[in-house]
């Protein structure tokens, strides 16, 4: 471009004349005068109508750090649980892929890098709604050189924990006292209750309550856990967020923590097996409200990703 602009200051050749006779197109002299003293980058990356804004991006950072600085509990959530709060939360929108991709060019990634494993089984019949099968098991707590035990019923639709107690005996009548407060919150409905082969759920006794109260129970085979891994899988997260990560003072505390635990386990945590939704959801009903306001503000995002790159391509022309 300099070169023709030169000949024509010494010449009568008009620039028109110039381009012809260079064997050039018009358009790309034209093109080389816009971009005429600007740095070159070659094979630069061209921004696309769907790539994230810088302030989504920010977003997206500062929100993860915020829940990994505010609360015990968010050192477990992975990036998928970080994006679907942040849209719930309407702090961003966009996919749990493209949050992992900006928390780990964020350095972030690593925080909530958990190895998972799946342990669904095979021939077992999932309920299809709520109050329809309750879940039970005992937890062993280690507590100053003893052990406290957490007897706990949840709603196999949902996870819900529908009721719990941290006792200091684990007998026959300590299930019986808890499944009983378990089931006046819920008077009307008649559950399936689904245990282990523990002694206390195979007494005569426990099993003559279940007669009186018309409920039928279901015990999962031996070595074959999967039927009642919803329970098993509750109380290893509870082993993981709470129990370890915090001291007991005595034996209130213990039961006020893991009451705290279990609140935010029913209705603030993103369950992975529930769409990243929170249990009780799954119990009220809401899911399709849920997911259907998640789609809304993923596709509003897109949309003014799309408007936003279209300003920067007019603005930078």
């Amino acid at each position: 471009m300099k070169y023709l602009q030169d000949i024509k200051q010494r010449s009568q050749y008009g620039i028109s004349e110039l381009i012809q006779k260079a064997g050039i197109s018009r358009v790309k002299y034209y093109m080389w005068v816009d971009r005429y003293g600007t740095e070159n980058h070659h094979n630069g990356q061209q921004p696309k109508k769907h790539w994230l804004t810088p302030e989504e991006k920010k977003s997206i950072v500062d929100y993860a750090r915020t829940h990994l600085e505010s609360n015990q509990y968010y050192l477990h959530d992975g990036y998928r649980r970080i994006a679907y709060m942040g849209i719930d939360d309407n702090k961003f929108a966009c996919s749990p892929t493209t949050v992992f991709r900006v928390l780990s060019k964020a350095g972030l990634l690593g925080k909530w890098h958990r190895r998972r494993t799946n342990s669904k089984g095979s021939g077992y019949n999932q309920p299809n709604g709520p109050h329809k099968e309750l879940h039970t098991d005992i937890k062993y707590i280690n507590f100053k050189g003893t052990f406290l035990f957490l007897i706990s019923f949840m709603d196999g639709y949902s996870r819900y924990i529908v009721h719990h107690e941290v006792r200091q005996s684990m007998n026959e009548k300590d299930v019986e006292i808890v499944l009983q407060r378990a089931l006046e919150k819920y008077p009307d409905k008649k559950p399936r209750i689904i245990s282990d082969n523990g002694s206390q759920y195979i007494s005569k006794d426990f099993q003559l309550f279940l007669k009186e109260t018309g409920l039928q129970h279901i015990r999962t085979s031996v070595s074959y856990p999967q039927s009642n891994g919803k329970i098993e899988r509750f109380h290893r997260s509870l082993e993981e967020e709470c129990v370890r990560a915090t001291s007991m003072i005595n034996i209130k505390d213990a039961q006020d923590q893991i009451a705290e635990y279990i609140d935010h386990f029913n209705n603030k945590r993103l369950h992975s097996s529930l769409y990243y939704l929170r249990p009780v959801d799954f119990l009220n009903g809401n899911v399709d409200e849920f997911l259907q306001a998640r789609q809304e503000k993923l596709d509003k995002a897109a949309a003014n990703r799309i408007e936003y790159w279209e300003r920067m391509k007019k603005s930078v022309v």
